[in-house]
């Protein structure tokens, strides 16, 4: 039986058991598409993807639905439209692409819903019906132009993140604006000038908060009221997940949003959280494009716990890419171990112990799923080291062993390790 840390409870709690027509379901806040993302922003989807990974292995794949969302409408995202001359469409679908192929290129299944925030503001289901229902009940209010959720409203506020109101509200940098109540106050709906995109509403046109969309997206594509499990980042507890909260139990008739909300930690460089307004980042891209295999990028994501925090370095890297050497080499010898989950996986995806067990389980960690040959030679200029080793072969069979020698050590210079098998054949592979 799987379990999950619940950040509302503060204790491990058994994730159900899916039933005909309910499916387990899962959902992970999704990037805000202005720029690439960060190494740091992928820690939660990989998370995630071993989660995925495990429900489908235990349940099959038709008893579980997963969502990722992409939020397509922001003012980050209108600042760079302005800056570069673009419409705020170009961007966000550019970085969504971009995000798409870094996820994959770390080994992340694509999720089985990808809701994009515009595609859910009108409809039924969408964020201005479910604005007008909040106003309706009560805890939300109209005012200069915007709609806001009342904090006081809502008892259950501050549940989740379990601290002063004037501490979060300073942590988080919230806004204080003169059409709010009170301070902790959010915004569901502001208006949007003549140049900026906008939506025709009850209050007039404009663009939602940030908070609602997920909410919105949540019942639209998983068709549930109260779902199974809510992740992201630990900065997101606090206000985004404690509004998502208190806006789907006023919507919804005081059914929780999720029964188990799972946070991952930080990744560090340094001392330092990594953070795009600080500037100590490092993207996947880059890293891959340094020559780094996706692979090794994913296990050094799931070299800690998922609660604790993570210090990114190239010594990481390193052991990471030593770790996956050692399981090419198994995997060639056939030997790639039980492909059920280990223990630790189960007990809250504790995947440093799981690491500890390979090959035992790790394809379902997504780690072994390449070719060893592949895995061995990318990133090498393979006709410049073939034209060696054809040297290196005619240099043996004259018994040349000064000038054979000479090469193989050209080679390895190089990175690259020759070996000769018993019947006589010339391989290579990076050491």
């Amino acid at each position: 039986m799987l379990k999950l840390y619940d950040t509302m409870s503060r204790t491990k709690k058994a994730v159900r058991q899916p039933e005909p027509g309910k499916p387990i379901t899962l959902y992970l806040c999704g990037p805000t598409v202005y720029g690439r993302a960060h190494i740091g922003n992928a820690r939660g989807p990989v998370v995630f993807d071993v989660l995925f990974r495990q429900l489908r292995h235990l349940h099959g794949a038709d008893s579980v639905r997963y969502a990722r969302n992409i939020t397509d409408i922001d003012d980050k995202i209108m600042a760079k439209a302005v800056a570069e001359n673009r419409s705020p469409q170009a961007v966000a679908r550019e970085f969504e692409a971009a995000y798409q192929a870094d996820m994959g290129a770390l080994g992340c299944l694509p999720p089985d819903f990808e809701p994009r925030a515009t595609d859910h503001i009108a409809g039924d289901h969408g964020m201005i019906a479910m604005i007008a229902a909040l106003i309706e009940t009560g805890v939300a209010y109209e005012a200069d132009g915007h709609v806001l959720f009342e904090v006081a409203k809502f008892d259950g506020y501050g549940r989740l993140s379990r601290r002063p109101m004037d501490e979060m509200i300073a942590g988080a940098r919230v806004e204080v604006a003169p059409y709010k109540r009170a301070p902790g106050d959010f915004v569901l709906w502001k208006p949007s000038t003549a140049d900026q995109p906008g939506w025709d509403s009850p209050w007039g046109r404009g663009r939602p908060g940030w908070h609602i969309e997920c909410s919105a997206m949540i019942r639209g594509v998983l068709g549930a009221e109260t779902i199974d499990i809510h992740g992201g980042g630990i900065d997101l507890q606090f206000p985004h997940h404690e509004n998502e909260r208190a806006q789907s139990c006023c919507a919804h008739g005081g059914q929780e949003l999720a029964r188990i909300w799972m946070h991952n930690g930080f990744l560090t460089m340094g001392e330092t959280k990594m953070s795009k307004s600080i500037g100590n980042i490092v993207t996947p891209r880059e890293l891959l494009d340094a020559g780094w295999q996706g692979e090794v990028l994913r296990l050094a994501l799931l070299s800690a716990h998922y609660r604790q925090p993570l210090m990114w370095t190239d010594a990481l890297l390193e052991q990471s890419k030593a770790k996956l050497d050692r399981l090419y080499r198994r995997k060639t010898e056939g030997e790639m171990g039980s492909a059920e989950p280990v223990a630790a996986l189960l007990d809250d995806l504790n995947t440093p112990e799981a690491l500890a067990a390979l090959p035992d389980g790790a394809t379902l960690l997504g780690f072994g799923l390449a070719d060893p040959a592949a895995w061995f030679t990318q990133g090498a200029d393979s006709a410049a080291i073939e034209a060696d080793l054809a040297r290196y072969r005619d240099a043996r069979a004259a018994r040349d062993w000064t000038s054979a020698d000479s090469i193989r050590d050209s080679l390895r210079a190089q990175g690259i390790e020759i070996s000769v098998s018993k019947d006589g054949k010339t391989n290579w592979r990076k050491a």
